[in-house]
């Protein structure tokens, strides 16, 4: 198994009054109705497809090959798999949303059949769980196989029993 945990970009973060930190994309709020970077979501999606490319070439095909992230991390995870045309493993994700949100499902090329693992702490003061619920609404209209999980009392953080579960679901299809 090889797991590689890229780090976002430094760049400037509106939400942080400009402030520049490690983001994976612009955000300008944290409404859930606020404009979003588009451009930058989707160069940072093709990041990704990149890396994942890359492992291809050497010889792990995509199929073989799980994505996920935390927060600004899993919305790019998820987005990142809906708008891949090649089929990968599955898709494990914490405290996120999906980015882009209304151009879904119609956005969505690739990877509706994977399992997907969702999940998201009542408590999050900065992801609210509300974005968590909704996004696997939005999500239940074109994927077949989503499991969303909900940690009583969690923060905008994780857990032991949020890591036992990323560890079992990879090791459920690990194929």
């Amino acid at each position: 198994m090889k797991v590689i945990c890229p780090t976002a970009p430094t760049m400037p973060v509106s939400l942080n009054n400009g402030f520049r930190m490690p983001s994976w994309f612009d955000l300008k709020s944290l409404d859930v109705g606020a404009n979003e970077d588009e451009v930058g979501i989707k160069k940072a999606a093709e990041g990704v497809h990149a890396m994942i490319d890359a492992e291809e070439k050497s010889g792990i095909p995509s199929n073989r090959v799980v994505i996920g992230g935390f927060s600004q991390g899993g919305a790019l995870a998820l987005y990142s798999a809906f708008t891949y045309q090649k089929k990968l493993a599955g898709v494990m994700v914490l405290s996120c949303w999906l980015p882009l949100h209304k151009q879904f499902p119609s956005a969505a090329i690739g990877n509706t059949d994977i399992p997907i693992i969702q999940c998201h702490g009542d408590c999050d003061p900065l992801v609210p769980y509300k974005w968590g619920q909704m996004t696997a609404s939005v999500i239940k209209q074109f994927v077949k196989n989503l499991e969303f999980k909900t940690y009583k009392g969690l923060s905008h953080s994780s857990s032991d029993e949020v890591c036992f579960i990323f560890i079992s679901f990879r090791d459920k299809y690990r194929r």
